[in-house]
């Protein structure tokens, strides 16, 4: 390849990057507005609280109290394992494992700005039926299971007084909220930046089509990975910019986020091989289906224009000015312990 065309494809990797980037930022910035808030004023101990029991009920709180929250797979597993630790029954457990990190304020704010209205709705919806169906699935299939009381001695129930909650709620959002998702974040943008400079339009219809097959293929990609809810989103746009549908897209953005090797592993050990595999099944299963409904909902119902129409675009120097104060914000947060060990004086110790 010429060089001449590589700086060219370099250069369109760059212009993509900060576009998509742009577009997200006043939405992401406000997302971890919100999410630094319902830490804050949600806490662990009062989710703990209402997850016990048996029944539908503990998996309809489960669902709905992991939707808004802003916790990948991998800071969702101690999580969870928390809560059925501390008496949430196996069943309200998977449910709150796998709604969570399928979304969270922070993501379905940029899937408002990447993806539009129809996807921003039905995201979140689809992550709290499938909780309640994975729930209801171990409840039926994953065996009988023992109930356990334990004291909880976390952190999350100490009863010691702690620092304000705006300011517990702004650290959570700006610094260990970015710190979490920063490099999923921008090697996502880089992803998505890449698909839109170098992959040629329409390849992805072209090759996978447009129906069932390669909503398997995004399914079957999306699994055994680690894509953070928020930082999936772009490389999603990118991916329907080059031709696969809704639906397709959809299920992506449910099995990345839902699934990984390492919360797999954790739940076979924790929870069972039979708790295991149907959470799998229960991701797979939902995910598929919400795809053709979203499919069916976009075609059938002329929605075909699921990106935000140009009446919801903010103005440029907005735009431009989250981008760098976002920018500013992971770069912190990612490099923050670094920077701080860098920065500590340094001790001489005089020994006698």
């Amino acid at each position: 390849m010429p060089f001449d065309t590589v700086l060219t494809y370099i250069k369109q990797i760059f212009v993509e990057f900060w576009a998509v980037l742009a577009e997200m930022s006043p939405y992401l910035l406000f997302g971890f507005f919100v999410a630094g808030l319902l830490s804050a004023l949600i806490s662990q101990r009062i989710v703990e609280r209402h997850l016990g029991g048996k029944g539908l009920w503990p998996l309809v709180k489960a669902s709905f109290f992991g939707v808004p929250l802003p916790l990948c797979s991998c800071g969702v597993i101690p999580v969870s394992m928390s809560l059925h630790k501390h008496g949430a029954s196996r069943g309200a457990t998977v449910s709150f494992l796998l709604s969570t990190p399928q979304t969270g304020v922070d993501s379905i704010f940029v899937t408002l700005s990447l993806l539009g209205p129809v996807f921003a709705i039905f995201r979140p919806l689809a992550a709290f039926a499938t909780g309640i169906i994975g729930g209801q699935m171990v409840n039926i299939f994953g065996g009988r299971q023992e109930q356990e009381t334990k004291k909880c001695t976390d952190e999350c129930c100490s009863t010691e007084v702690k620092t304000n909650k705006l300011v517990r709620g702004l650290r959570f959002g700006f610094v260990v909220l970015p710190r979490d998702i920063g490099r999923a974040m921008l090697v996502g943008l880089v992803i998505a930046a890449f698909i839109s400079a170098v992959v040629p339009k329409d390849f992805f219809a072209q090759y996978l089509g447009t129906g069932i097959f390669a909503m398997v293929v995004m399914m079957i990609l999306g699994i055994p990975v680690y894509v953070c809810a928020t930082a999936s989103v772009p490389v999603a746009a990118a991916m329907m910019a080059k031709g696969i549908t809704p639906g397709a897209a959809i299920v992506f953005l449910m099995t990345g986020p839902a699934t990984n090797a390492a919360a797999f592993v954790t739940i076979w050990r924790s929870l069972g091989a039979r708790t295991a595999i149907t959470y799998i099944i229960s991701v797979a299963g939902c995910a598929l289906a919400s795809g053709i409904v979203l499919d069916y909902v976009i075609f059938s119902g002329n929605f075909e224009s699921v990106v935000k129409p140009p009446a919801w675009m903010l103005p440029d120097p907005v735009k431009y000015i989250s981008a760098v104060i976002l920018l500013a914000i992971l770069l912190y947060a990612i490099f923050r312990n670094k920077w701080l060990r860098h920065t500590e004086p340094k001790h001489n110790t005089v020994r006698d």
